[in-house]
């Protein structure tokens, strides 16, 4: 039998061994509490700050409209597919994500039944860049295809879709040069906040989308989107919500742009038509034209190329940009300087088809001559004869004078981002850039619109405006504003020298070489030109007209031009005829007198 000391030994050995029990299950009580309890909060904030992105969202662009409240410029939504590159990065090089990411893209589009959109190329440039926005890999994303993506987003952490505003424009290639087109850039960072991601916005990239760019962008909100470690995403809070931008709108008539389109379609050339009462544009085109369509989402190598190696030019303004001789166009500034140097009105010139000055010889269009006539007959008539006799006359000074004042040699100031200013010659740029002195026949060919002299059809249409409306240079302006039309410069003419300029353009649309301008019910006043230019050595015709109505309170400017056309009596007129039924209509043809009751003039074919 075991003595009692025996048993008491063996009693203090298990309550000691109890007792180092208890505290070893007392001290892992407390480390478990510490890790679960005191550092929890720790963990969360830690997991938290880990697993939430941090999204910026651009503000809807501002719609563009014209006069009449027609959409122009809007925007459609476009369902995305992208990878949150950052939460799928893997140790080691970037080659390793690269890989990975590549590989998810072809997973993803086999479980989606959909063909790749994204390249190898693009993958590495943005792990390599570090771009702080979604890679996209897939945009317009249909339905179904959304269907099948939402089925299997939990075997593909770190893809996300998100909706991404697109522009769309309605009318297709309507009023191209006018609108331009966009572009997508990374948005300003919202001031004071740490952004994770952003989402690109559009940017204005020509035309009125790049002049006001900053009316028309939004402002951007944020978004929070919490995921876990595997990069599934399981809520998302909304932040400052985004703000749509301006919308902005035209001063441009839809119906006289398509007719000013509708006339220019299938030649090279460009037309403007201004209001003279305060220089809003009514239209403005250039041809051939672009689809701004092809620019969205994005612009490929392909349709840049191809639009860029286009001999005819498609994406170049020739309204704004465009230098073009203006030809007999050109005569009413030198009558109205001649007029303002007191050269009188009845003053003649025995025309015999050719101008002579000393062993220069200019030809008249009419090789019989016009025989003795005055200023108002000469512009109907369009003598080249009388008008370089004039010029030389009065010297090239007071010619320069009025053009400049007008607006010539320097940009209107239009708000387009892009504006050619023409030319408008010196003697002292001929000696700077062509080594020559001024001579008497430089004066005689700007005389009648040729030579050194080279305008924008903007320019001209500029110019119509200022003969409408007596006297005063508007600003042209492609967005409506309140209040008085900004006037650059006030002309100061007298009223007997303006009333004769404008009665002899009333002639050439009644009787001379501009009558196919003519619009029933609409008194009109015109002038055409020609202008032969040397294109890679064969000589070709820029052909032109210029024209206002109603004949006695303007409300419509056009100056379109036409590159290697006959005349623009032939070739233009019949545009600017439809331009201006366009605005005016066109009363019927039984208000007309018929052929029985009065004989047809003389086909007057010269400029």
């Amino acid at each position: 039998m075991e003595s009692y000391g025996q048993k008491l030994t063996d009693s203090w050995r298990i309550a000691l061994f109890a007792l180092l029990f208890t505290a070893g299950i007392v001290f892992l009580a407390v480390a478990l509490h510490r890790v679960q309890v005191e550092r929890f909060s720790v963990l969360s904030r830690d997991q938290l700050r880990q697993s939430v992105r941090r999204v910026q969202v651009p503000g809807p662009r501002g719609r563009i409209f014209d006069r009449n409240g027609v959409c122009l410029a809007d925007n459609r939504a476009s369902y995305c597919i992208a990878y949150y590159v950052e939460e799928l990065r893997k140790r080691g090089r970037w080659i390793n994500t690269i890989r990975a990411v590549d590989a998810d893209v072809d997973r993803l589009a086999a479980e989606l039944g959909i063909p790749r959109q994204l390249s190898f190329a693009a993958i590495s440039n943005h792990v390599l860049q570090s771009l702080p926005m979604p890679l996209l890999a897939w945009r317009d994303v249909d339905q179904e295809t959304l269907a099948r993506w939402a089925e299997t987003v939990e075997s593909f952490p770190g893809v996300d879709v998100y909706v991404q505003p697109e522009r769309t424009y309605p009318q297709g290639a309507f009023a191209a040069h006018v609108l331009g087109y966009v572009g997508r850039d990374r948005p300003l960072p919202l001031p004071g906040q740490k952004i994770h991601f952003y989402l690109p916005e559009m940017i204005g990239k020509q035309g009125v989308e790049r002049q006001y760019n900053q009316v028309l962008t939004g402002t951007s909100g944020g978004r929070l989107i919490r995921v876990d470690a595997r990069g599934y995403k399981h809520a998302v809070w909304e932040g400052e919500p985004s703000v749509a931008g301006a919308d902005v709108h035209l001063t441009l008539d839809i119906k006289v742009q398509r007719a000013l389109e509708k006339a220019l379609r299938g030649w090279r050339g460009a037309g403007v038509v201004l209001d003279p009462r305060n220089g809003e544009v009514l239209a403005l085109a250039s041809a051939p034209a672009f689809d701004p369509n092809e620019f969205v989402p994005i612009m490929t190598p392909g349709v840049w190329k191809r639009l860029n190696d286009d001999p005819a030019l498609p994406l170049f303004n020739r309204a704004v940009l465009g230098r073009y001789a203006p030809g007999s166009t050109f005569k009413p500034v030198t009558a109205i300087a001649a007029l303002r140097r007191g050269i009188s009105a009845e003053m003649t010139h025995a025309c015999d088809g050719v101008f002579r000055l000393g062993t220069m010889r200019l030809r008249c269009w009419n090789t019989y001559g016009h025989g003795e006539i005055a200023m108002r007959k000469a512009i109907e008539q369009s003598c080249n004869a009388f008008f370089c006799h004039l010029g030389h006359s009065i010297g090239y000074d007071p010619i320069y004078e009025e053009a400049h004042r007008i607006g010539l040699g320097t940009p209107t100031g239009i708000d387009l981002p892009s504006e050619g200013g023409g030319l408008l010659p010196t003697g002292a740029w001929k000696e700077k850039q062509m080594r020559d002195a001024w001579r008497p026949g430089d004066t005689c060919q700007i005389s009648i619109g040729q030579g050194l002299l080279l305008t924008t059809p903007l320019q001209m249409a500029l110019l119509t405006s200022v003969f409408a409306n007596g006297g005063t240079v508007y600003r042209p302006h492609l967005v409506r504003r309140a209040g008085l039309p900004e006037a650059r410069n006030t002309m100061a003419w007298p009223p007997e020298a303006i009333a004769l300029v404008r009665g002899g353009m009333h002639d050439v649309a009644e009787l001379g070489t501009g009558r196919r301008v003519r619009v029933r019910g609409t008194a009109v006043a015109a002038k055409t030109g020609t202008a032969e230019v040397d294109v890679g050595g064969v000589r070709r015709k820029n052909t032109w007209v210029t024209a206002f109505a109603p004949f006695e309170q303007p409300t419509a400017a056009v100056a379109i031009v036409v590159e290697n056309g006959e005349s623009g009596g032939l070739t233009v007129a019949p545009m600017v005829h439809d331009v201006l039924v366009s605005v005016f209509g066109e009363a019927p043809p039984e208000n007309e007198p018929t052929a029985d009751a009065v004989a047809p003039g003389p086909e007057v074919r010269g400029d």
